[in-house]
């Protein structure tokens, strides 16, 4: 082999594990802007509910099921409560939820949705549809991409699980 052919070899390598390294070509890039871009749609579609994308998800959780810890709330959206108490005191303060110290356990607050924050589940509805008229997949591939993106979540809690 050559000088030549051993330079030409370093290369083709080079190139090859630089193009591991594309921008383009990372996966935690790619749904790190899905999520930007997710989280802009929303945007006009939650002002006039008068929620922000975050808040909206913490209304999806409450109208599943409530009452409510902030810590369940939490794990439910993988937020921690540095996070979510000052999120709870907007969605307060705008009369879409109530915050209680449970007569149980005084350390736990409960929260649910007032009669104005249970009102907002109907609206939100048509968030949704408006939504999904506005992806450019069809309904298949959407339905086949939330399973696979299920699939990575759970496998990826597990896996920072299994490493504490």
């Amino acid at each position: 082999m050559t000088q030549e052919d051993i330079r030409d070899t370093k290369a083709r390598e080079t190139s090859r594990a630089d193009t591991v390294l594309k921008l383009e070509r990372q996966l935690c890039f790619a749904l790190y802007s899905a999520s930007s871009l997710f989280t802009r749609l929303y945007r006009p579609l939650l002002e006039p509910l008068g929620l922000t994308y975050p808040q909206y998800l913490v209304m999806l959780v409450l109208w599943e099921r409530s009452p409510l810890t902030v810590s369940e709330i939490g794990a439910a959206l993988g937020l921690d409560s540095a996070t979510l108490t000052p999120l709870l005191k907007r969605l307060e303060a705008a009369g879409y939820v109530t915050r209680r110290r449970d007569t149980a356990d005084e350390r736990r607050v409960l929260v649910e949705p007032t009669e104005r924050g249970t009102a907002l589940k109907e609206n939100a509805r048509d968030v949704q549809k408006e939504l999904l008229c506005s992806l450019p997949l069809p309904a298949a591939e959407l339905t086949a991409l939330h399973e696979t993106l299920g699939r990575l979540n759970r496998g990826m809690r597990g896996a920072g699980e299994t490493e504490s």
